[in-house]
């Protein structure tokens, strides 16, 4: 498709973000993880788990983090903290997909490392630098501690061409500030305007039909171009539209404008 008339692409966009930005949206997504916490630490933490483990049925995904949160008897921070080797023996066994019980005791020592000698995972980011090199750096920053060849695939990197999905949706959740109380806004280090599109099957999707995205692949370079083309309708907070295109594309809703014509 090829955007005819911006303005009235401008208004779609808005009326299908403000469709789909509704907070019933939580209890079904992976988001209602960290909605079960309130101090920062807790919401991080659990959002990070949850976000890593957020690929597949949405079911079996709140299944399996509500679990990871039973086993860190939900007080994600204090055990982060304060647990030891023995505690991961209530572990054993834990499987999502790949991802199974030594790479979810690899990621919870390397937690356990940023909070203690980085002082938290918002101080791995900052705001006006490149968040493909962020994502970069904080992967290698992340498996400083403990490193396993397994384990490297479940953080991504799109330095390397990863369209980095779950991380990016992870900052969206941290990030973003919206009045509906979705997205939390509890972290100040970086800005929404820095955020990139949490790209996946059903937001590509929708953005090639809409013209939105013209690359063929879902790698990071298609990251990058639908996320400029959002910025142009909203500079500050162009990652709303994930609300939009996403609840589209799971929604199987095809209206599409007409003065968008193919």
């Amino acid at each position: 498709m090829k955007i005819k008339n911006k303005q009235l692409f401008h208004e779609f966009l808005e009326e299908k973000y403000h469709l789909y930005h509704q907070s019933d949206f939580i209890p079904n997504d992976p988001i209602s993880i960290p909605h079960q916490f309130s101090k920062k630490e807790d919401i991080e933490i659990a959002a990070f788990l949850a976000a890593i483990i957020a690929w597949g049925q949405r079911k079996t995904i709140l299944n399996n983090a509500n679990k990871l949160m039973a086993f860190m008897d939900f007080s994600p921070y204090d055990f982060i903290l304060n647990h030891t080797e023995k505690d991961y023996k209530q572990m054993e066994g834990f499987v999502h997909r790949t991802f199974n019980s030594t790479d979810l005791m690899i990621f919870l020592s390397n937690l356990q490392s940023i909070y203690q000698n980085q002082g938290g995972l918002e101080n791995c980011f900052q705001t006006d630098v490149n968040i493909a090199l962020q994502l970069s750096n904080f992967r290698e920053l992340f498996f400083s501690a403990q490193n396993l060849k397994r384990t490297q695939k479940h953080l991504a990197n799109p330095l390397k061409g990863s369209t980095a999905k779950r991380l990016n949706m992870f900052l969206r959740w941290m990030v973003r500030k919206d009045t509906k109380g979705i997205d939390f806004g509890i972290w100040k280090n970086l800005k929404p305007s820095d955020l990139m599109l949490p790209l996946d099957v059903h937001t590509a999707t929708v953005g090639r039909n809409l013209g939105l995205l013209k690359r063929k692949q879902n790698d990071w370079k298609s990251v990058e171009e639908i996320t400029k083309t959002l910025r142009e309708y909203d500079k500050k907070d162009p990652i709303k539209y994930d609300f939009a295109l996403f609840g589209m594309g799971i929604n199987a809703d095809t209206d599409y404008p007409s003065f968008a014509a193919r």
